[in-house]
């Protein structure tokens, strides 16, 4: 199974850190945020990994190189300046990804799932997989519901919030407009709207690293508590 690394974005909240440094090469934990994914990928199974970039990528390409310390190969898919958001990025990125079901991840989350779930778990024809989580303070009211294994439309009362995490068929974003830019979100609905669209809520621990604030959070948490 191959990977994809979400790292394109330009980090607004997160500035004035992603002035002169990429997001996903912000330090925690004693390492950039995107190689706490690349060792978990690695120590999962995964092999090839491709990496999408816009806001300062050659930063990216230089820090990461070919991958070989992590025992992985990774290829970049550079994007134009102010990205192809979500699906636009994936999109471009397909002819790197191949025929097969393939993983996504938001290089600015942190998360101890362990990655290997999705490489033993294939996918139904067409189907994707989400991997959900509960709310945090600043998304108090989630993105979707789970209906025993199927996700569905939020229903208002019990929602939970979509971490960044997922498997995904490349039929999703065939239709895509190329080196156009646009967000996950409307395929998502789509597909939930056909009930093609399974996932299950983590219960471990989870952190959008959106703003500085999250950022020196993390760090501390990490410092007093490894994971």
């Amino acid at each position: 199974m191959k990977a994809m690394l979400l790292a394109a974005g330009r980090g607004e909240r997160m500035r004035p850190l992603t002035d002169h440094t990429p997001k996903p090469l912000l330090p925690v934990g004693g390492k950039p945020l995107i190689v706490w994914h690349l060792e978990k990928l690695a120590a999962a199974g995964v092999r090839d990994v491709v990496i999408n970039h816009a806001w300062l990528g050659e930063q990216i390409e230089q820090t990461l190189g070919n991958g070989e310390k992590w025992g992985l190969t990774l290829t970049y898919s550079p994007e134009p300046p102010g990205a192809l958001e979500t699906a636009g990025g994936i999109a471009k990125a397909l002819p790197l990804l191949g025929e097969q079901p393939f993983l996504v991840i938001s290089s600015d989350i942190f998360c101890d799932a362990d990655f290997a779930q999705f490489t033993r778990s294939p996918l139904a024809t067409g189907g994707t997989r989400l991997l959900l989580t509960g709310n945090p303070p600043h998304h108090p009211h989630g993105d979707f519901s789970l209906d025993g294994g199927r996700v569905t439309a939020a229903n208002g009362e019990q929602t939970l919030t979509y971490t960044g995490i997922g498997l995904f068929p490349p039929a999703l974003f065939r239709d895509v407009p190329p080196n156009q830019p646009m967000k996950l979100r409307p395929l998502l609905d789509a597909a939930i709207r056909q009930g093609i669209v399974t996932g299950e809520r983590h219960a471990g621990y989870w952190a959008d690293v959106g703003t500085p604030e999250r950022l020196v959070q993390i760090d501390q948490e990490l410092q007093t508590a490894p994971l």
